[in-house]
């Protein structure tokens, strides 16, 4: 009786924290939004409970068990921007709250990331309560970081096993907050089973597709149906719908029993999915998974035979589709997933570390895939960036572009930083130094401005991996880019980014005449400029590219700059910027 007592003190207290929490604080209910912010879903507009996963008219085409699974929230999330030093998320959800082989924290909870104005992930820890009403309180967040007072950007992770009937995000009254809208970038689609859905991931953030998600930085929408991913014909009809990046196809962990499932039926299954998806989709790679297995299999004959037989079914069909000459058809095998003894909680569903290694191999062959390759050095890894909110949104201006692309394709793209960004053109901004000039000589040459004011190259990087490349023909792609590295990065690590970077460039824009240019001079910098130019000429070489150095009128005889074509050491003034037209001009002609 004293324990129960005990207990009931401690709920109390919790729920009294709670409420005085509460106090002072806004909310934002997610479905009121102006635009849609709820990432994840591909039928927006279609759903009479905002947090579904199939539309409205899916319930009256697809098995029961399919649209009750459909209702889980896993794989949705909500982006947001704050600089608060407490978020409360509270909401409802429609199930039980936790399984027999799966924590409450993964079946009901959420889960909140941030990045820093950097690109940098950080996970962020909640107290929480669950009840009618669950809760998650994450208090003493440092808000800020050096760059700006304008916070960080947040991603909520929804539940993986549970409907969220409704929810409420709350921050300190005096706290700016501001909600993003779902990203018009191609999505990631999965098709799969419980072990896509998330079953056993200790919290969603952990589960296999978010952590992909994450590694890949791209919105992924997920149609794993735990024990009911057959690939069915319904549910290739709505995938052939999306316009996706890429279509995972992970169905055979429940596509195993031989009686329900034999040989010619499985490979018919297999044959119509890929056929139907390839006929209404026909340039969007598909990747089929193999059954990765169950840790259990070295002493269980049986259940080896189970995975094995359909591994070698789908092997052979994935074989017979790439003789009929389907194109853009990959294979993940159980050696590259490649599970190991203590990676499962009950022998077939991954715990947390099953799920790193399952997000790690996707990752791995879908870069190959989508052609996006990564180094080791930070110049390598591509990342975004929120440096400096006060003189222009950096998501927005990629949106921005994205958008030109569509309506109004450059005949010459210049990737470079604040130096470019700020001088003028396309896609204006609020910081125009010597825009006469730009507009009345670049822009009827058909230059774009894709400069970004505090870019670094793998912020480029990012850029040209996530579409800024994409869907059009230019006849010329110039590149000025990594002084901002300097104070970083050597000049080693600078070259391998910018090789990186100028494969990638190569790869989407292979008939374009592609130019690398050495950076300007700068203040305090000149002499290492110089031998890094030098550095960016050999390796324009390497790649038969032509070379610019732009920077030599910048320059006094002793190799000091000319202060006087400077604002502040580094960026030039207007004098500056006509100088940098008149040896800009030769190249474009």
């Amino acid at each position: 009786m004293k324990t129960f007592n005990i207990l009931l003190l401690v709920l109390f207290a919790t729920n009294i924290s709670f409420a005085q929490e509460e106090t002072g604080i806004k909310w934002l209910n997610p479905v009121n939004s102006e635009f849609p912010i709820i990432e994840g879903q591909a039928w927006h507009g279609e759903y009479g409970q905002p947090y579904n996963r199939l539309p409205d008219r899916a319930e009256a085409l697809v098995r029961k068990p399919v649209w009750n699974l459909s209702r889980h929230a896993t794989g949705l999330k909500i982006r947001f921007r704050s600089n608060a030093n407490k978020i409360i998320v509270r909401y409802g959800v429609g199930l039980d709250h936790a399984m027999n082989h799966m924590p409450a924290t993964g079946v009901s909870g959420v889960d909140l990331y941030a990045i820093d104005s950097d690109g940098k992930w950080m996970w962020c820890h909640g107290r929480r309560s669950f009840s009618d009403t669950i809760v998650y309180s994450f208090d003493r967040l440092r808000p800020n970081d050096g760059y700006h007072q304008k916070g960080r950007e947040y991603r909520l992770n929804l539940p993986l096993y549970n409907s969220v009937e409704w929810m409420e995000i709350g921050v300190p009254e005096d706290a700016y907050f501001e909600p993003l809208p779902v990203r018009k970038e191609k999505p990631i689609v999965v098709y799969g089973t419980s072990i896509a859905q998330g079953a056993c991931a200790s919290r969603p953030g952990m589960a296999w597709t978010n952590i992909l998600s994450r590694k890949m930085d791209r919105p992924l929408i997920n149609l794993a149906f735990s024990g009911n991913g057959r690939l069915e014909e319904e549910i290739i009809d709505f995938l052939s719908e999306i316009d996706a990046q890429i279509f995972i196809i992970d169905c055979m962990p429940n596509l195993w029993k031989a009686a329900l499932y034999g040989d010619e039926e499985l490979k018919s299954r297999l044959l119509n999915s890929v056929r139907q998806l390839r006929k209404h989709r026909p340039g969007i790679p598909i990747l089929l998974t193999a059954h990765a297995g169950y840790t259990d299999g070295l002493v269980s004959p049986e259940r080896m035979t189970h995975f094995t037989r359909v591994n070698r079914i789908q092997k052979d069909t994935y074989l017979q589709l790439k003789e009929e000459g389907i194109g853009m058809l990959h294979y993940l095998t159980y050696e590259e997933i490649g599970l190991q003894l203590d990676d499962m909680v009950d022998g077939t569903h991954p715990n947390d570390l099953g799920m790193m290694r399952y997000a790690d191999s996707y990752a791995l062959k879908l870069r190959s895939i989508l052609n996006e390759p990564i180094g080791t050095a930070s110049t390598t890894q591509p990342r975004i960036q929120y440096r400096e909110p006060g003189n222009y949104d950096w998501e927005k201006r990629h949106r921005k572009i994205l958008e030109m692309n569509e309506t109004d394709p450059p005949r010459t793209v210049l990737l470079a930083n604040s130096i470019i960004h700020f001088w003028g053109g396309l896609p204006r901004t609020s910081v125009a130094r010597e825009e006469e000039s730009w507009q009345e000589f670049l822009t009827p040459m058909g230059v774009r401005n894709y400069a970004y004011g505090w870019d670094r190259i793998e912020n480029v990087l990012w850029r040209v991996h996530h579409g800024e490349l994409d869907g059009f023909e230019a006849e010329r792609v110039m590149v000025m880019i990594g002084t901002n590295n300097l104070h970083l990065n050597t000049n080693q690590e600078i070259i391998e980014g910018l090789d990186l970077l100028t494969q990638a460039i190569i790869a989407r824009q292979p008939k374009a005449e592609i130019v690398l240019m050495g950076l300007l001079p700068r203040r305090d910098y000149e002499q290492r400029i110089k031998i890094l130019n030098s550095q960016i000429s050999l390796l324009a070489g390497k790649h038969s590219l032509a070379y610019a150095d732009l920077g030599s009128v910048f320059l006094k005889e002793n190799a000091g700059i000319q202060e006087s074509l400077f604002s502040d050491g580094l960026h030039p003034n207007e004098a500056g910027y006509r100088k940098l037209r008149e040896m800009l001009i030769p190249l474009l002609e």
